[in-house]
């Protein structure tokens, strides 16, 4: 397995099925154009794409910069081979060369695929929190 960040939109398309949803060109576009936005695949020996993690560099006043692991997915049949965990490794490290003191994510408690991955790539647990969000586009 080697991993790579990845800067064009046809490599992004053609991992498509490792997002929840097809990839949108023009939202690809602008979050591979984005500093501070990474996007990593991981592939088989193939060359083929077996994994994705992106990461978006957060930055506030009081705190300084941390890495947001925005998505990880995995093909299944790439999963228990280390590839979630080797995603997230390599997003650290491209933290740490970032600047960044942290690295982040949110995830269900009962997403015991994600939990197991996040583990062994080292992460701490914090305290269970409350997310909440704002759904700003209206359904038609």
């Amino acid at each position: 397995m080697r991993i790579e960040r990845v800067t064009d939109v046809a490599a992004v398309l053609r991992g498509a099925d490792l997002f929840d949803s097809p990839p949108l060109p023009a939202a690809t576009e602008k979050f591979l154009a984005a500093p501070g936005h990474h996007l990593l695949f991981a592939y088989d020996d193939a060359g083929r794409p077996v994994g994705m993690i992106s990461g978006v560099e957060m930055t506030h006043p009081d705190k300084g910069t941390e890495m947001f692991i925005y998505e990880l997915g995995v093909a299944p049949a790439a999963r228990l081979q280390g590839v979630g965990s080797g995603l997230v490794a390599a997003l650290a490290e491209v933290a740490r060369a970032s600047g960044c003191y942290g690295m982040w994510v949110g995830t269900e408690t009962d997403n015991e695929a994600a939990l197991a991955t996040y583990r062994r790539a080292g992460s701490g647990e914090e305290t269970t929190f409350v997310l909440l969000n704002w759904d700003l586009v209206e359904n038609v």
